[in-house]
């Protein structure tokens, strides 16, 4: 039967003979529902899951990182995660921002694999759509990241530091974990299984934003105390936005509209709804009253938790994992952190080293223990690996898996460290006392609802005389 016209190649200049139209609709797809994830979805559920005199504040962050992930991630950022390797752990930075390589056939080149022999193993990732369709998809992993991080330092962190924070965070963190594991580092050739963000994304983001709330420093008294949301619907349509959205995340980790890919979307349900009912039960059993707000924790915590070995791990495997991400991630947060002096030093706002650090670290070990060998075969660079389930070489997977997350858990304790006080040189990390008293009335001059509140100036002009009872 012959191809019909639409389906062939060079019907036009932009149809080269290696497009894919099929994997590049998908593609250009699953990079736009990861962006919904960002705006509005964690726009919203920051803005929605905070106290309400930071809505504002905390919903721009979120908006700032995404812009500003944009701009630093083409001027040189993507070709240090995913172009020529300069060091093991690092790509060459570079633009990526020329027509020449932006409508050319994407290819991630430190990504060979070769055996110990010097034979090639697996040729490097060549996807059969454009350059500029990778250049997006990665981009929008990369600005989740910095919001995710931003998660830990709500509250008080100067807006201008966090101006600094960001591009710095994304150029000496982000990249080398982005080239160490995905774009042909050290830990992609050794072998360490990430499907699609688990050590690049959230064990960073979890760590770094643990690490950045030391430095910062604590929210005011009185909000440590009583740090109500103003708005729990608002944090339920960002996480049912997460939720869907984890559709791209996962799915679009084999380049191509193929049946990893289904397996992997197919797995992040299993996986997010399993955990979402076991920490409602233990919610319910133990504090007699299912939390909203704690199902939101357990959304993210199941999506994160299988990310690393979505498209690896079979069904039975996710459903497990959704059990373990519902209830060990519960116990760090709702038991172990109000027995810990170190976790109640650190004011960590929406539990970031739960949701993401532990949940993230929990996906890599168990993606170790449950990566099934013909799946594998379908992903990964490294032909024979498997899960220490499935015997044979499954051991030493699941000490690679414990290794790699070991390595990126001290880089960004350091890097963020300096970082740290490399910004708290130049401007202050945390928010004066004046303004941490208000919030956004006195940060940004804007307020999230024409009432007046808690952490508000009474203001006549802006909320109407006040009535004075007869």
């Amino acid at each position: 039967m012959s191809v019909p016209v639409a389906y062939q190649g060079n019907t036009s200049a932009a149809v080269a003979d290696w497009l894919n139209k099929g994997d590049n609709a998908w593609q250009l797809t699953a990079s736009t529902l990861v962006g919904l994830m960002s705006v509005p979805g964690m726009v919203v559920l920051y803005g929605g899951v905070v106290k309400k005199k930071w809505a504002v504040n905390s919903a721009f962050m979120a908006l700032y990182a995404f812009a500003a992930v944009w701009i630093c991630w083409v001027v040189w950022a993507y070709n240090m995660s995913f172009g020529e390797e300069l060091l093991p752990f690092w790509g060459k930075a570079g633009p990526a921002l020329d027509q020449a390589f932006l409508v050319g056939r994407a290819s991630l080149p430190a990504t060979a694999h070769y055996r110990a022999d010097g034979t090639l193993e697996t040729a490097m990732v060549e996807p059969y759509f454009p350059m500029a369709t990778v250049v997006y998809f990665q981009c929008v992993f990369a600005a989740i990241t910095l919001i995710l991080v931003a998660g830990s330092l709500l509250g008080r962190m100067s807006f201008l530091a966090w101006m600094l924070f960001v591009p710095l965070w994304l150029t000496f963190s982000y990249t080398v974990g982005a080239f160490s594991v995905w774009g042909g580092g050290f830990l992609f050739h050794w072998g360490v299984i990430d499907y699609c963000g688990g050590y690049v994304i959230h064990i960073p983001a979890g760590v770094a934003g643990f690490t950045a709330a030391y430095w910062v420093g604590p929210r005011t008294k009185k909000d440590r105390e009583s740090f109500p949301p103003n708005n729990i619907l608002f944090a339920l349509t960002g996480a049912g936005l997460l939720w869907m959205g984890w559709a791209g995340f996962n799915g679009g980790g084999p380049y191509a509209a193929n049946v990893d890919s289904s397996m992997a979307i197919l797995n992040t349900n299993i996986c997010t709804a399993a955990s979402l009912i076991v920490w409602t039960c233990l919610d319910a059993v133990f504090f007699k009253k299912p939390s909203v707000v704690g199902a939101v924790q357990a959304v993210i915590t199941g999506l994160v938790c299988i990310t690393p070995g979505a498209g690896v791990v079979q069904g039975w495997a996710a459903l497990v994992m959704g059990v373990l991400a519902g209830s060990v991630p519960w116990y760090t947060m709702m038991v172990l952190h109000k027995r810990s002096k170190l976790l109640q030093r650190v004011d960590d706002t929406l539990g970031v080293i739960h949701t993401h650090g532990v949940a993230g670290l929990l996906g890599g070990v168990l993606t170790g223990l449950f990566a099934e060998p013909n799946l594998c075969n379908l992903f990964l660079p490294v032909t024979n690996s498997r899960g220490a389930f499935y015997g044979g070489n499954g051991g030493a997977q699941l000490g690679k898996q414990i290794a790699g997350a070991l390595f990126v858990i001290g880089w960004n304790v350091v890097v963020t460290s300096i970082i740290c006080v490399v910004i708290r040189l130049v401007v202050p990390l945390r928010m004066s006392e004046e303004k941490l008293a208000i919030g956004d009335d006195a940060v940004h001059g804007e307020e999230a609802y024409a009432l007046w509140g808690d952490g508000e100036h009474y203001d006549d002009t802006k909320h109407g005389a006040a009535v004075v009872p007869v």
